[in-house]
């Protein structure tokens, strides 16, 4: 079937994402840096906000079982903005060539329901999306199928007839399972490749 359909993942696709930027300013080492990451273990932590966990939960029970880290949680939330950075340019010109191609063009994408109006301030671009489901604002998180479901059924998407982009190969190999090309981002200069495989005019 004929692709009409592509559809992005956000963070570290088409948004520079790591927290480890943030912490450097807040700590004096990047011993330091990982050692709270770990103890705190973050990346569940912060999972679970792009679940739909309010950080004001998250900032309250995990403050309590870690006390010394408490500011370091909600310097998170308070100064979100330094964990990201400008766009990947190669990738947001793609966005742009498969607009102008005339295809439909989706975002997936495991985010704060907090944070992300935060990052439609901050990048234009996600304008250009005829529709963005956030993970946060569902309840639902990619890689589970359920997440996809919804935007193909909100947005009716059939699956053999769309592109997944994403730099996860866990969400990656769900819409795979789904019946979805699907490509594991590694960088934007094989994105371009990528998608000409798929013989898309780019």
């Amino acid at each position: 079937m004929k692709i009409n359909t592509i559809i992005f993942d956000l963070g570290n696709v088409l948004i520079p994402w790591e927290p480890r930027w943030l912490f450097r300013k807040l700590l004096n080492d990047e011993a330091q840096v990982e050692h709270f990451l770990q103890e705190v273990d973050f990346n569940a932590w912060n999972a679970a906000h792009d679940a739909g966990q309010p950080f004001a939960i998250g900032i309250e029970t995990h403050g309590a079982k870690h006390p010394q880290h408490r500011h370091l949680l909600e310097a998170y939330f308070e100064r979100w903005e330094e964990s990201v950075a400008a766009p990947f340019e190669e990738s947001v010109s793609l966005l742009h060539e498969l607009k102008a191609a005339g295809f439909r063009l989706l975002a997936l994408t495991n985010f704060s329901a907090e944070t992300f109006p935060r990052a439609q301030r901050l990048y234009g671009f996600l304008q250009e999306f005829e529709g963005i489901v956030v993970s946060g604002a569902e309840g639902l998180i990619k890689p589970d199928p359920a997440i996809y479901e919804l935007l193909c059924t909100r947005y009716g998407v059939v699956p053999e007839q769309a592109v997944f982009i994403d730099d996860s190969a866990a969400n990656v190999a769900t819409a795979r399972q789904l019946g979805m090309q699907a490509i594991h981002f590694t960088g934007p200069e094989m994105l371009r490749d990528s998608l000409r495989a798929l013989q898309l005019p780019v």
